[in-house]
């Protein structure tokens, strides 16, 4: 089939890779335009645009799909379905009803749960121990279209959004691929509203620790912004990331943000309910560190206050 492939992340280039390797036809790509990222703020290409390129496929970077522009684009290469992935932009009726076969997107959840930007990350949060992904007829409503296939995978109790996201992205290109497969004899299946749930886009005011959580909370948390945009604390004069983190089996009996307990491989901080030990960090501008590598380049100790 002639297809378009709107998509940004990596999420959406293992789609793309797997949909050229069926042997369709890329007619076009879309995707996000550069954005500035790391400390020099350089313009970074997504890697779906990254693949597109490297394999000769016609990129288009747009800011909207709202204009006659866009619609003009999308009408004149005359493709059979538009395949979305984490593309970033709504797609308005009058690019939805162009291709023959319409729009179909691979969303990272089990829908109606988790419509929204952050599928992946929201289900960590929560604790859900499920997941997967839907290939959904797409309408104009934010991931209310009816399901043409879906597939599940747990959530393990290490799970990061890294983790979770790669896995997804490997059963998402899976999936596209057999939908493209079996297009015109599958029926979609509408959606219920009953158990809908927002998973709205993370924002960097979030990754700052409420020490006053229960450490379940904050735990989830740590793994589910792994990584972006990781989760931070300050201990004494150090600013740190924390990556990776532990629910302690005793008691911290003292109030929350306190550093009560330390170890040769990590040091414990209280929280609203029970205590976090701590067993991987990051200083601004270092790489990834075990606690004990941070322990033996500054000095804590307990008592110290986090906030």
């Amino acid at each position: 089939m002639k297809i378009i492939f709107a998509g940004t992340p990596e999420f959406a280039a293992t789609a793309l890779a797997a949909i050229r390797s069926a042997g369709h036809q890329v007619v076009l790509v879309l995707s996000q335009p550069d954005r500035p990222a790391g400390r020099g703020l350089k313009l970074n290409t997504s890697p779906v645009a990254k693949l597109a390129a490297a394999n000769q496929i016609r990129v288009e970077k747009l800011s909207s799909l709202k204009t006659n522009e866009a619609v003009e684009l999308v009408r004149q290469v005359q493709a059979d379905i538009m395949v979305v992935a984490a593309y970033g932009l709504l797609l308005p009726q009058s690019i939805l009803e162009i291709p023959r076969y319409g729009c179909i997107n691979i969303h990272g959840s089990l829908l109606p749960r988790w419509r929204g930007a952050a599928p992946v990350q929201r289900a960590i949060e929560a604790g859900d121990t499920i997941t997967g992904i839907d290939i959904m007829q797409m309408e104009t409503g934010l991931d209310t279209g009816p399901i043409l296939l879906e597939h599940t995978v747990a959530i393990t109790p290490e799970e990061t959004s890294a983790t979770l996201s790669a896995k997804l992205g490997k059963l998402g290109a899976q999936s596209v691929v057999e939908v493209l497969q079996r297009i015109s004899e599958l029926r979609p299946v509408p959606q219920s509203n009953v158990g809908a749930t927002y998973a709205k886009k993370i924002d960097k005011a979030e990754a700052r620790i409420d020490w006053h959580q229960p450490a379940t909370t904050i735990e989830r948390r740590i793994r589910a912004f792994d990584p972006f945009p990781g989760c931070e604390t300050s201990l004494g004069e150090e600013r740190i990331k924390i990556w990776r983190a532990a629910i302690c089996e005793k008691s911290a009996n003292v109030p929350p943000g306190i550093l009560f307990e330390i170890a040769h491989d990590s040091f414990a901080i209280s929280c609203g309910e029970q205590g976090l030990r701590i067993l991987t960090v990051q200083r601004p501008g270092g790489r990834r560190i075990t606690a004990a590598e941070f322990m033996r380049s500054c000095s804590i100790s307990t008592g110290q206050k986090c906030k």
